[in-house]
């Protein structure tokens, strides 16, 4: 990892700690942005900026990040039509722009939505249309663009990991599309850009990194290395995100919260999830809740997951309460999602009890990498039936 400043995010936060080895090359600083043209044009001289529909205008990065590459003499084409859920139609519109300009790099600049969507497009280039790609696990073979990806929120950890999630509009499936050629060749960690997040976004970004990092730690793919990235995970969001969340933009909460997220990535890529992402994205995809975020679902789920996993990872999920602060993982958890204004169940997001065969029908994914023994649907119904 190569670090472009000193302070709160300064190695010395990451003390005793082995990092595994990813084909990522993380830059993480403050004022790493400025930086972004040189990054970018030793992989390319056209690039596709891919980014959501308007918060990055608003805030002005869009025009900083626009004039960073132009400065560093990178041709730029901008979509910017990510929507929160991204499509396939949306990954097939980037795609036909990256064609019709003969780009020969792509950039995703924002939140998980953007950079998955991103993703998508730089194999959708050498291997689209994307729709059919959702729900597979792509062989290594350089069928992508290489991309860069520039996180603006803290939680998705997209930045290091190889897989986007995406909705194939066709088929109605949001589930992921994986490989090697997945993972970004840079991931550009600017935590001043934070502060251009409102307290929501963060509170549902910062929520998903922490459940990133508690899956991690209870995953069975997880190695002591792993889980030692995670409970240092777990601490820093048990620090920092009720911080952000109360609106405090200081450097070192920023710093902290970048850092976590990286981290939980770090986790995804190596360790994988647990239930509750595979259980998650089945909502967002196919009934009423379309329209509810990821961090916010995650939240959901997690009383009821804790609940049922609790007994087969006690040790583990004793050490992830102990880095927040207290005893009881389904106390620390609770006070969070209080905290970040994440509570509440599946009637109050307006879905009914007819939807649970509707959504454990979609879910996908690796289901045993989960403490649970032998997870299927009945685990699934239980889980789901629970979070009413």
């Amino acid at each position: 990892m190569e670090f472009l400043c000193e302070g709160a995010s300064r190695p010395g936060e990451l003390a005793g700690l082995e990092l595994p080895l990813l084909p990522t090359r993380v830059v993480f600083g403050r004022g790493g942005l400025a930086h972004l043209g040189n990054r970018v044009a030793e992989y390319g001289r056209r690039a596709l900026l891919v980014c959501g529909r308007g918060a990055m205008r608003r805030h002005g990065v869009l025009d900083a990040v626009v004039g960073a590459l132009r400065d560093a003499g990178i041709t730029v084409t901008l979509f910017d039509g990510v929507s929160a859920n991204p499509s396939s139609v949306e990954a097939d519109r980037a795609v036909a722009l990256a064609v019709e300009n003969r780009c020969d790099v792509v950039i995703g600049l924002g939140g998980g939505s953007a950079i998955d969507a991103a993703k998508a497009a730089a194999v959708g280039v050498e291997r689209g249309p994307v729709g059919p790609l959702v729900g597979t696990t792509l062989e290594a073979s350089d069928g992508a663009l290489p991309l860069i990806a520039v996180p603006t929120t803290a939680g998705s950890g997209s930045e290091v990991t190889k897989g986007a999630t995406v909705t194939d509009v066709a088929r109605c499936l949001k589930a992921g599309i994986r490989g090697p050629d997945l993972f970004p060749r840079v991931a550009l960690i600017d935590p001043a850009l934070l502060g251009t997040v409102p307290v929501g976004v963060a509170a549902d970004s910062g929520f998903d990194a922490l459940a990133h990092a508690v899956e991690g730690l209870a995953a069975r793919r997880s190695d002591p290395r792993t889980r030692a990235l995670a409970l240092r995970a777990v601490e820093l969001a048990g620090v920092h995100l009720p911080k952000v969340v109360a609106g405090d933009r200081s450097a070192q909460a920023q710093d902290g919260m970048a850092l976590a997220a990286l981290l939980g990535g770090w986790n995804v890529a190596l360790a994988g999830t647990c239930l509750p992402h595979r259980m998650q994205q089945a909502m967002g995809g196919l009934v009423p809740g379309a329209a509810l975020s990821h961090g916010r679902g995650l939240a959901v789920l997690y009383p009821a997951w804790l609940e049922q996993a609790e007994p087969y990872a006690a040790e583990r999920f004793a050490a992830a309460a102990r880095a927040l602060g207290g005893t009881d993982i389904h106390t620390e958890v609770a006070r969070l999602r209080e905290v970040c204004g994440l509570t509440g169940g599946l009637r109050e997001q307006g879905f009914t009890g007819t939807d649970i065969a509707t959504m454990q029908a979609a879910v996908t994914g690796d289901l045993g990498n989960d403490p649970l023994p032998s997870p299927g649907p009945d685990s699934l119904e239980r889980i789901y039936r629970a979070c009413f």
